[in-house]
């Protein structure tokens, strides 16, 4: 059986103010030729279909066409709710969609798999939605944490297999051990702290597919993160976007390859001053990419972005990030105010801190000088 893990969609995120609808479409409709391509038997969402629990109309529409476009292309389809997701409104659609097709978002479904034929025989697939432990302490007593609830959820996943029999696969969304999540990008899953779920958790089934991390990542051979389609940070850009291919043999999980999807546009981040930025002909290459830029001038400069929008159309992000000049004046702020012998130092002393070493320009020190100067002769005239 071949099946193919995916997850984290997060239809309807924004990129820096910029609807990704489009190319998300653009992206999930490579996925769907790269099932039918692959002959893949089992496509496998496991979590954050929507990025938002009340997705606008446009997302349910994308996700209907892409779940139609993979059972039109051979597979079974099997979708979790994520963190993100409203498990309501995600669950309401399952009784809409057509046979092959399942929605699983009911804590309750937990321990009851969906089973898909192949020459060797039934293979299970558990889906395990989002549980939120502070919901299911009543049905689950003495869950407090995400280990908890998978713990208790794969629990149910082994008694059901145990009397089932033959190869099974498992889908959750959760922080497990050794992941490297992107800052400030998953929202996190915790309660009092990092919640990590142990990897032993997930013994007992051939194949874990995992969501809710943003990068692909191995945390076994039979454990493992596809990562989003696309990339939704600027922190993501290093990552590659793509799924998992596995192929299950009689014995179970026999062999996994990456497949590539395909970036609909380079993000890159450019740093150094502004007019370089702006005039330097080595960026040339980067005016079609997203832009990320950290403009290094000792000051803030003048509309920053409308400027390079200019140069950059797909410029997203501008930073002030000065770099802080190097100095061998290892003395104290107070030290160096002590030491200054007029108005015109006492100032340079300031500016020196406050910019972490560079002092006043030329320009500034004339500035300054023509102040100072008109400021003794008002105080010799009153």
């Amino acid at each position: 059986m071949r099946i193919l893990h995916t997850s984290d969609w997060h239809i309807g995120r924004s990129f820096h103010g910029h609807s990704t609808l489009d190319a998300l479409r653009g992206v999930l409709e490579t996925l769907v030729a790269q099932v039918r391509e692959h002959a893949v038997d089992v496509v496998l969402v496991a979590g954050d279909v929507f990025d938002s629990a009340t997705p606008a109309a446009g997302a349910y529409t994308l996700l209907s066409d892409v779940l139609r476009g993979l059972a039109d292309a051979g597979a079974t389809v099997v979708v979790t709710s994520g963190n993100h997701d409203s498990a309501a409104r995600l669950g309401f659609q399952s009784s809409l969609l057509r046979a092959g097709v399942h929605v699983i978002t009911d804590p309750a479904a937990v321990g009851t798999p969906v089973v898909v034929e192949d020459e060797h025989g039934p293979v299970s697939i558990y889906g395990i939605p989002y549980l939120e432990p502070v919901l299911l302490r009543a049905q689950w007593p003495g869950v407090r944490s995400q280990a908890d609830v998978l713990a208790h959820a794969m629990g149910l996943v082994r008694s059901d297999l145990a009397e089932r029999g033959g190869r099974a696969v498992a889908m959750a969304h959760c922080f497990a051990a050794g992941v490297e999540p992107t800052p400030q990008l998953e929202r996190d899953i915790q309660q009092g702290g990092l919640d990590i779920v142990p990897l032993s958790v997930f013994d007992g089934v051939d194949y874990m597919a995992l969501g809710h991390i943003h990068g692909q990542q191995q945390l076994s051979p039979r454990v493992r993160y596809s990562g989003a389609p696309l990339h939704y940070s600027f922190g993501e850009r290093f990552k590659p976007r793509g799924s998992w291919l596995i192929d299950l043999d009689a014995d179970g999980m026999h062999d996994a390859q990456w497949l590539d999807l395909p970036v609909p546009r380079t993000l890159t981040t450019l740093t150094g001053p502004l007019e370089e930025l702006l005039t330097d002909e080595r960026h040339a290459a980067h005016e079609s990419d997203w832009i990320n830029v950290e403009y290094t001038d000792p000051l803030p400069q003048r509309d920053p972005m409308r400027r390079l929008l200019a140069r950059f159309p797909y410029c997203a992000a501008v930073a002030h990030t000065p770099v802080a000049a190097r100095t061998d004046d290892a003395r104290t702020y107070v030290e160096r105010v002590r030491a200054t012998r007029n108005e015109a130092e006492l100032v340079d002393a300031f500016l020196a801190h406050v910019r972490e070493g560079d002092g006043a320009s030329e320009r500034e020190a004339r500035l300054i000088a023509e102040v100072v100067e008109q400021r003794a002769h008002a105080e010799v005239t009153a």
